[in-house]
Order: C-alpha cells, then structure tokens, then sequence
C-alpha cells in the first residue's frame, strides 16, 4: 500500500468518524485549514519509529501552528497487534519527556484493533479510538487548552462520543465505510 493510500484511508476516517460523526469537536478547524501533518513511518523496527516519532516532536514543537498544528504519526505494518501498540505508547510517552517537550506536546493514539481496558473487542466504544492503521497523533497543549476554553463542557466529549457510537452501533458504523468519500 502507498503513502498516498494510507494517508487516503486516515484522511476518511476523520472526515467520516472524527469530523462526520463529531467524535472530536476541535479537529474540524485544523483539519478544513490544513495544519494536519500526515507522515508514514516506515521503520523496520520500534527504534526506527522512535526515531520518526523523535523527528516529528521536534518538527512540530518548531513548525508555526498556523501552518502544521498537529501531526499523525502513521506506522500501517509495524503494530499490527494492540497489546504489542499499546505497550509501545509506553515508550512514545517517554519520548515526549525525553525531548524535553512535555507540557507542549501530548500524544493520542488509535489503532484498528484499540480496545479499552475491561472492554469487550466489539463494544462500540472502543470505536473512538479505531483508526485504518496504528497512529500517534501529536497535539499541541496550548492548541488544546484554547479548545477546551471555548468548548462548553469539554469533559463530556468521551461520555457523549460513546453514546454516539452505541446509538449508531456496529451496522451503522460499517454503513459509513460503505458510503464514497464526499469531495
């Protein structure tokens, strides 16, 4: 699969789930004015993604927001596993301190397979956090703490996300995916 194919497929997933289905609030500003940096890892190895990861946190933490505000870091065969992507955040999380960038950059992640803990595989709230292919997606603080000061109640958004989710259930979840991409 190409770049261009991965990037595709992500690009999908938030115009169809995280902007579509507004599962979050903030990412439809950045998203519409192309401050979304896309990059494809291909690192043989967890090392090599540590370094890409390395790469873009320095990338990020340096670049204007107004042009790149936030980052997904895409690795599509690396991580096929979750417990294997879950135990790698461990070290992703650490890398963000190792760079001395904490506080300024954090990071979330999704995977196809994410599961939280104590969820059953297939509960649909797990589905917040289920991308086409394992990611980091890099986040700048100050961009996240003015959107939250403007978004009323912004702790509800994980409670009202899994509401979403189960209301629109499996079949509608499979629906969106079955539905061509908008232009």
């Amino acid at each position: 699969m190409s770049d261009e194919d991965v990037i595709a497929a992500m690009r999908q997933w938030i115009e169809k789930a995280v902007i579509g289905l507004n599962l979050c609030p903030f990412a439809k500003a950045v998203y519409v004015k192309n401050q979304v940096r896309f990059v494809v890892s291909h690192a043989p190895h967890l090392d090599g993604l540590l370094e890409d990861l390395d790469r873009e946190l320095n990338f990020l933490a340096g670049a204007d927001p107004e042009v790149v505000d936030t980052t997904l870091l895409i690795h599509p065969t690396l991580l096929p596993d979750f417990p294997d992507f879950n135990d790698f955040l461990q070290l992703a999380e650490a890398a963000v301190g190792e760079n001395e960038l904490e506080g300024v950059i954090q990071l979330a992640s999704f995977h196809p397979q994410f599961q939280f803990e104590g969820a059953a595989p297939d509960d649909m709230g797990n589905f917040t956090n289920r991308a086409p292919f394992p990611a980091l997606h890099l986040l700048r603080e100050a961009s996240i703490e003015r959107a939250v000061a403007v978004f009323p109640e912004a702790e509800t958004i994980y409670a009202r996300n899994i509401e979403t989710l189960e209301a629109l259930g499996h079949a509608g979840w499979n629906a969106l995916w079955a539905q061509p991409p908008t232009q």
